[in-house]
C-alpha cells in the first residue's frame, strides 16, 4: 500500500479504486485549505485595514489637535498652556503617522500579498487541474465504452482500428492530466506550510520595526515631557477634587436652608422690605393685551440697568429694553383675580406696563426699586446713601390721615403774608432760581394727607339736618351764587394723590418736592385707590365737585393759591400752594397735588387767567371809588 503523504505517480496510470481513494483524500485536504485560506486572508485584510484606518485616524487626530487653538471658547481658563502641549503632542502624532503608514506597507507586501498569491496561484492551479483531470477521466470512460460494444463475429476493422486509436488517445490524457493533478496535489503539501508561515514572519517583521523606531522616537527627552504633561494632570486633578469638596459642602449648606426658601410669599405678615434699592433683578409676570378685553400673563426674568428696566426671556443670550424708569412713576393696582400687581406710568402720564410679583415682598421691594431709580439716585456719587436717606425721611413723612381733620402735633409754619403781587403767583422757571434743600422746602416728618377728598355719601350725611361745615375752615353757601357771576368757568377731572403742610411759598420747587414725596408714600404704602372729582376754576375759587352728586367737597378762594405748577416731566401732575389763616393768628401753608386728565398747563393757565381777572377787577373798584 503506497505511503499516505503524497501520490505515486506510477500508478496514475492504472487509476485503480485505492489510487482514487487516496486522491479523494488529497482532494479533501485542498479544499479545506482552500476554505481557510479565504478566512486567513479575510483576518489579514483586516489587520491591514485596520493599521491604515490608523495611518488615516492619526492624521485626522493631528489636525484636530492643532484646531484647538482656533476655537472660540467662552472660558479659556489655562488654554496657553494646554495649546502649547497639544501642538507638541501633533508633532508626536505626525511622527507616529509616519511609522504607522510604513508598517502598513510592510504589512500590505509581507502578509497579505504573499497569503494572496498562493491563493491565485496555487489553489487556482490545483483546481484547474481537478477540472481537467474530470474531463480527461469522463473522455476515457466513454472511449472504453465504444471499445467494449465492438461486435464479437463481424468485425470491421476500420471501425475497430479507430476506436482503438480513440481509446489510446484518451487514455494517453488521463495519464498527462492525473500526472499533472498528482504532482499538483503533492507540491501543495509543501507550499501551505510556506504560505501560512511566510505572512506572519512579514508580520512580525513589521511590527519589530514599527517598535523599534517607535522606541528610537521616544527618547529621553520625549519621556520627560510626558512626565511634566502627567505631573500637570495630576496637579488638575487634585484642583478639581478640592472644587468638588468645596461645591459639594456648598451644595449641602444649600440643601439644609429653611423651608422658605423654596415657599413663596412665607413672610406675607410681616416681610423683611428692603426700601433701599437701587437696583433689582427676578422673574415677574408681565400682562399682554390679546384683545379688547382679553388678556395673557408671560414670566419673564426682569432686572434692572442705570435708568432702565430690562426683560430676557429664559434661553435668551442677553436682555432687551421694556421701560425707561426715569422720572416714571410706580404704584401699586388691583389687577383682576391676581395678587401683588403694580403698573408702571410713563413721565407723560401714559399707563406702562403691567406686572405680578410672585409675593408681596417682591411686590413692594420692586416698587420702592423703582421709584428710587425713577428719582435718578443711581447717577449719584453714592446711590446706597442717598436711598437709605431720602427713604429713612418718607418713612418718616408718611403717616396716613383717614379723616378731614388734621393731627394736632404736626407742624403748621406760620409765614408772613404774602404779597398779592402778580409776580409772585406766576409759575418762575426752574433755571432762574437758586434750588432749594428738600429740608428747606418741606419739613422732616411732615405728614401726607391721601384723602382729603370724602366720598359724596359722607358729604350727604353732613348736609342732613343742618349746614355742613368745611373742613378747610370757610363757609359756604350751597348754591354758591359768586359762580353764577363769575367772568371764568373752567372744568377739569382730576384725581386727589395727596396733601402736606410746607415751609415756603416763593418758589415752585416746593410743589415739585411735594409731588415727589407724594408719590414715593403711595409707593411704600401700596395705596392706589383714588377719588375723581371735578375742578371747577372760577375768577374767584377753585372748587371741587364730587361728579356724582354735584356736591361741593372743597372750596379754595383763588386769593389763598399762592403758587400753582405742572410737573416738569408728567405733564398730567398738576399743584397748588394754599396760604389759609389759623386760629392761633397765624397762617400755614398747604400743597395739593392733583392727577388731571388733561394736561396740568391747562389748568395753571386758568388759574392763572383768574387771577388776572381778580387783579383788574381791584384796579377798576380802585378806579371807581377815585
Amino acid at each position: 500500500m503506497p505511503a499516505v503523504d503524497k501520490l505515486l505517480l506510477e500508478e496514475a496510470l492504472q487509476d485503480s479504486p485505492q489510487t482514487r481513494s487516496l486522491l479523494s483524500v488529497f482532494e479533501e485536504d485542498a479544499g479545506t485549505l482552500t476554505d481557510y485560506t479565504n478566512q486567513l486572508l479575510q483576518a489579514m485584510q483586516r489587520v491591514y485595514g485596520a493599521q491604515n484606518e490608523m495611518c488615516l485616524a492619526t492624521q485626522q487626530l493631528s489636525k484636530q489637535l492643532l484646531a484647538y487653538e482656533k476655537q472660540n471658547f467662552a472660558l479659556g481658563k489655562g488654554d496657553e498652556e494646554v495649546i502649547s502641549t497639544l501642538h507638541y503632542f501633533s508633532k508626536v502624532v505626525d511622527e507616529l503617522n509616519v511609522l504607522h503608514t510604513e508598517l502598513a506597507k510592510q504589512l500590505a507586501d509581507t502578509m497579505v500579498l504573499p497569503i494572496i498569491q498562493f491563493r491565485e496561484k496555487d489553489l487556482t492551479e490545483v483546481s484547474t487541474l481537478k477540472d481537467l483531470f474530470g474531463l480527461a477521466s469522463s473522455e476515457h470512460d466513454l472511449s472504453m465504452a465504444k471499445y467494449s460494444r465492438l461486435p464479437k463475429k463481424k468485425e470491421n476493422e476500420k471501425v475497430k482500428a479507430e476506436i482503438v486509436k480513440e481509446v489510446a488517445a484518451a487514455r494517453r490524457k488521463q495519464h498527462l492530466s492525473s500526472l499533472q493533478y498528482y504532482c499538483a496535489l503533492n507540491a501543495l503539501q509543501y507550499r501551505k506550510r510556506v504560505a501560512m508561515m511566510e505572512p506572519m514572519l512579514g508580520f512580525a517583521h513589521g511590527q519589530i520595526n514599527f517598535f523599534k523606531k517607535g522606541a528610537e522616537m521616544f527618547s529621553q527627552s520625549m519621556d520627560g515631557f510626558l512626565s511634566s504633561v502627567a505631573d500637570m494632570v495630576q496637579s488638575i486633578q487634585v484642583e478639581l477634587e478640592v472644587e468638588a469638596e468645596k461645591m459639594r459642602a456648598s451644595q449641602q449648606e444649600l440643601l439644609s436652608l429653611d423651608e422658605a426658601v423654596y415657599t413663596p410669599d412665607f413672610d406675607v405678615a410681616a416681610p423683611q422690605v428692603n426700601r433701599n434699592l437701587i437696583q433689582k433683578a427676578g422673574y415677574l409676570n408681565l400682562r399682554n393685551k390679546t384683545g379688547l378685553v382679553s388678556t395673557t400673563w408671560e414670566r419673564l426674568y426682569f432686572f434692572t440697568q442705570g435708568g432702565n428696566l430690562m426683560c430676557q426671556p429664559r434661553g435668551a443670550v442677553a436682555g432687551g429694553l421694556i421701560q425707561d424708569l426715569d422720572n416714571c412713576s410706580v404704584m401699586a393696582v388691583d389687577c383682576e383675580d391676581r395678587r401683588y400687581c403694580f403698573q408702571i406710568t410713563t413721565p407723560n402720564g401714559k399707563a406702562g406696563i403691567i406686572l405680578q410679583a410672585e409675593s408681596r415682598k417682591e411686590n413692594e421691594e420692586w416698587i420702592c426699586a423703582i421709584n428710587n431709580i425713577s428719582r435718578q439716585i443711581y447717577l449719584t456719587d453714592n446711590p446706597e446713601a442717598v436711598a437709605i436717606k431720602l427713604n429713612q425721611t418718607a418713612l418718616q413723612a408718611v403717616t396716613p390721615i383717614t379723616s378731614f381733620a388734621k393731627k394736632q402735633e404736626s407742624p403748621c409754619p406760620s409765614q408772613n403774608v404774602k404779597s398779592s403781587e402778580m409776580e409772585n403767583d406766576k409759575i418762575v422757571p426752574k433755571a432762574t432760581v437758586t434750588i432749594p434743600e428738600a429740608e428747606q422746602l418741606i419739613a422732616p416728618g411732615t405728614p401726607i394727607q391721601f384723602d382729603i377728598v370724602l366720598p359724596a355719601t359722607e358729604f350727604l350725611d353732613q348736609n342732613r339736618g343742618g349746614r355742613r361745615t368745611n373742613p378747610f375752615g370757610e363757609t359756604e353757601d350751597a348754591t354758591f351764587p359768586e359762580a353764577e357771576d363769575s367772568l371764568l368757568q373752567q372744568m377739569f377731572i382730576v384725581r386727589f394723590l395727596g396733601s402736606m403742610a410746607v415751609k415756603t411759598d416763593n418758589t415752585t420747587e416746593v410743589i415739585y418736592e411735594a409731588m415727589r414725596q407724594v408719590l414715593a408714600a403711595r409707593a411704600i404704602h401700596n395705596i392706589f385707590r383714588m377719588t375723581e372729582s371735578h375742578l371747577m376754576v372760577t375768577s374767584q375759587t377753585l372748587r371741587l365737585i364730587d361728579p356724582q352728586t354735584q356736591v361741593t367737597r372743597a372750596n379754595f378762594e383763588l386769593t389763598s393759591v399762592t403758587q400753582f405748577a405742572a410737573h416738569q416731566e408728567n405733564k398730567r401732575l398738576v399743584g397748588f400752594v394754599v396760604r389759609l389763616p389759623e386760629s392761633t393768628g397765624g397762617e400755614s401753608l398747604s400743597t395739593y397735588v392733583f392727577e388731571s386728565n388733561s394736561e396740568g398747563e391747562k389748568i395753571c393757565y386758568a388759574i392763572n387767567l383768574g387771577k388776572e381777572i381778580i387783579e383788574v377787577q381791584k384796579a377798576h373798584h380802585l378806579v371807581s371809588e377815585c
